[in-house]
């Protein structure tokens, strides 16, 4: 979208085509871009709310289960993300268009110290399986290094090819258990 800039170092390894390379973005931050049959993936995270983005990361939410409707995210739930020094929204766009997201958060504890947090990792199920799910990660892990932190996330028992993905990429089970309570009123 127009309104935001690029600000990535995504290097894609596994993808094959007619082109892959250095290229400035419209902020002159340097990104890397995978070009093929007329199309460019381009990772970055966003500098700015856009109603376009706001709309394709809801609908990319709702393929991650019943509880999203696909709406627009709201915009000062967006905003706050891009505005926090402690999150970043990575999105994965091809040909403009976002197919792939992920937020990445700081926690921080007295005991655990500082920790990054993946929430709302998805890909557009158009696109799977050319490569988007892998720049995304590698953004992921050039975030986690930046900021000096591993990374931990949660995923559903069911989310099988997901498991996949993640145990391919070097991520393991931790021995948890994962609560949730809801205050009450």
């Amino acid at each position: 979208s127009a309104g935001s800039s690029f600000y990535s170092r995504v290097i894609l390894p596994n993808l094959t085509g007619k082109g892959k390379g250095l290229k400035r973005g419209a902020s002159g931050v340097r990104l890397w871009y995978y070009r093929s049959m007329n199309e460019q993936l381009v990772v970055e995270r966003l500098t700015e709310y856009s109603d376009g983005d706001a709309g394709d990361i809801g609908r990319l939410m709702s393929m991650l289960g019943a509880r999203f409707d696909g709406a627009p995210i709201p915009q000062e739930v967006l905003e706050a993300i891009i505005e926090s020094s402690y999150h970043d929204q990575l999105v994965a766009r091809l040909d403009a268009r976002i197919v792939g997201t992920a937020t990445m958060s700081i926690v921080m504890g007295a005991g655990m110290q500082k920790l990054g947090y993946l929430q709302d990792f998805v890909v557009d199920t158009g696109v799977q399986g050319r490569g988007v799910a892998d720049a995304l990660w590698q953004e992921m892990m050039n975030w986690c290094h930046e900021h000096g932190v591993e990374l931990e996330f949660t995923s559903g028992d069911t989310k099988q090819a997901a498991h996949a993905f993640y145990a391919k990429h070097g991520a393991s089970v931790r021995d948890t258990t994962v609560f949730h309570v809801a205050p009450e009123d």
